[in-house]
This record gives C-alpha cells, sequence and structure tokens, in this order.
C-alpha cells in the first residue's frame, strides 16, 4: 500500500501517528507537495479522485482518501490496539467525539492556521475574518471539552482513540502561528501533554 502524503498537513499527520500506535510499517510513504500543487496535477487527481492529501492506494489499486476513513481501514487490517470502539455502544461514543472534534476544533484551528501563515497563502487568499470566527468557535468548544476531561484520561474511552489523536493535531496544526489554548483549561492542557508525551506523537510529526 502507498500513503500519499504532506508531512506539514494535519490530516495526513492523524494516520502517520494512527500507524505509529498500532505499529504500522508495511505502507509506503509517497511524498506530496501541496504547497507547489503536486496534489492538484492531472495524473494525482485521476489516480485519487479529489485534489486531497492524505490518500491510500491499496495493493488492488483502489484508492481511498479522507484520513478518518483511511484509518478505519487500516483498523479492520490491525485491530489491536483498538482505536475505534469495541461493541456498539464504546464504538458510537468514540464516533460521536471523533465527529465533534474534528467539526468543532480540528477544522476551525485548521482554518485559523491557513488564514493566517504566510506559507498558506500558496493555498488560498488570508481571510482575516473566516480566522477570527474559527478561532471563536473552537476555543468555545475547548471549553465544553475541558469539562468532558474532568477526571478522565482520554476523551471517549478509557484508552487513546482516534477522537483523541484526532483533538491534539487539531491543538499541535496552530502551533505554527504560536497559538496555545488557554492556561485556564486545566483539563485540557493536561490530557494534550499527555498526548504529545506518546511515542506515536513524534512519530506522526512532520
Amino acid at each position: 500500500m502507498k500513503l500519499y502524503d504532506f508531512p506539514m498537513a494535519p490530516n495526513p499527520r492523524r494516520v502517520r501517528w494512527f500507524m505509529a500506535e498500532k505499529g504500522v510499517e508495511d505502507v509506503e510513504i509517497v511524498p506530496v507537495d501541496i504547497l507547489t500543487g503536486q496534489h492538484k496535477t492531472p495524473e494525482y487527481k485521476t489516480r485519487v479522485g479529489f485534489a486531497h492529501v492524505p490518500a491510500l492506494e491499496l495493493d488492488s489499486g483502489q484508492v481511498i482518501s479522507e484520513s478518518v476513513a483511511i484509518c478505519r481501514y487500516l483498523e479492520t487490517l490491525h485491530p489491536e490496539p483498538n482505536l475505534f470502539g469495541r461493541g456498539p455502544e464504546e464504538t458510537v461514543e468514540i464516533e460521536m467525539w471523533t465527529r465533534r472534534v474534528e467539526m468543532y476544533l480540528a477544522t476551525p484551528m485548521m482554518l485559523v492556521t491557513r488564514h493566517t501563515h504566510p506559507a498558506m497563502v500558496a493555498l488560498e487568499q488570508p481571510n482575516p475574518a473566516v480566522a477570527e470566527y474559527n478561532k471563536a468557535q473552537a476555543e468555545r468548544f475547548l471549553r465544553t471539552l475541558d469539562r468532558r476531561l474532568e477526571g478522565r484520561e482520554f476523551i471517549a474511552a478509557d484508552r487513546i482513540t482516534i477522537a483523541d489523536i484526532v483533538a491534539a493535531i487539531g491543538l499541535d496544526f496552530p502551533r505554527i502561528i504560536r497559538w496555545k489554548p488557554d492556561a485556564a483549561l486545566l483539563n485540557v492542557n493536561r490530557w494534550y501533554a499527555a498526548m504529545r508525551a506518546r511515542p506515536a506523537a513524534s512519530a506522526g510529526k512532520a
């Protein structure tokens, strides 16, 4: 299998972190430089179907894009350690929190970074109003997440799951614009420090 990857981008990093947690090493990493438009070439778009990274090309030739879908596929091949849930109740709890942290934290902070960091002008024209709106949305959700993490080591289960990976990278990406969560969010900062200390977190970095 081949993983089409851009090290600086947060969504491909989800897959690399996920693979590191599971010890998956039988996937070839193929660099795609989105800052120079390699993801927009006819060859790439024909192969993947979208001008997106990451994308996982299977041995059959089928290509899966979208980071969480790729991780779910890899989970079927490498079921342990389990990161998507055991049984219906736990599985839906993890799914619910994965969607929440992606929609209300990771995506907004990605947009803040893309509309703030000067290197991102290669992807789209900066819009400060978009950045400010999304920053406020994410910071409001972090207060909810802080309450969720009170007395909890992880977001959705008694162990790390895909929800934790998506959320942690959502907080990591805007570090390049010198943003950090409010120090008053004690539970978020405790959890975030523990996530950054995991060996797989280093494996997932650019």
